[in-house]
């Protein structure tokens, strides 16, 4: 390296490293999204199918058998898988606030989520985290057996809307706890 300036050489490196695992994070976000919105075409195919044809069970298990025939080596065509494409489907199919952002998130994350909220709320609020702070499989888990949602809510007020700017000093003066700590002979100088 004749010539090369090895602190500036560094900087075009990690400049070009930077983009070339940018482009790879983006190459990945787009095969999750182009995999999720086929696991919602196959989803909607299965319940279009039984509902058209009378078809019971019995579809996702044959569809199931030939998709692995197909395509060996190919994973998420088990009958379990095709039963959680056909759920997602139905729980996401009326909801147009939740149904694009299940493509924001990996497969395994919308199981969880499936799996273990109820409310579309919450869906959408696990949903959201995931993607902004990047949480893996497990630390979701964490979050929800934690109740995040629930204390999410709790810590939600609208004291800054509904009290003017003027009075919001005076209004927490208002409602600040007040304890008497004579009986301690502490007085005045341990007020709150």
């Amino acid at each position: 390296m004749e010539n090369l300036d090895k602190d500036l050489y560094k900087a075009f490196f990690s400049d070009i490293k930077e983009k070339i695992n940018q482009s790879q994070y983006e190459a990945l976000r787009q095969v999750n999204k182009t995999l999720l919105a086929l696991y919602w075409e196959i989803g909607k195919s299965i319940v279009g199918k039984q509902q058209e044809h009378g078809w019971g069970k019995a579809i996702v298990e044959t569809l199931s058998r030939d998709l692995q025939n197909e395509f060996p080596g190919v994973q998420g065509y088990s009958t379990q898988n095709l039963w959680y494409m056909r759920q997602m489907y139905l729980e996401y199919k009326d909801d147009t606030k939740l149904q694009p952002l299940v493509g924001e998130i990996s497969w395994s994350h919308n199981l969880v989520i499936m799996g273990k909220c109820k409310e579309g709320s919450e869906r959408e609020f696990y949903i959201r985290m995931t993607k902004k702070y990047g949480w893996s499989k497990n630390v979701l888990i964490h979050q929800i057996e934690g109740k995040s949602y629930e204390k999410f809510l709790l810590n939600q007020t609208n004291f800054d809307e509904a009290v003017p700017e003027k009075y919001r000093h005076q209004a927490k003066l208002a409602v600040k706890d007040e304890y008497n700590f004579d009986f301690l002979e502490i007085g005045e100088q341990h007020n709150e």
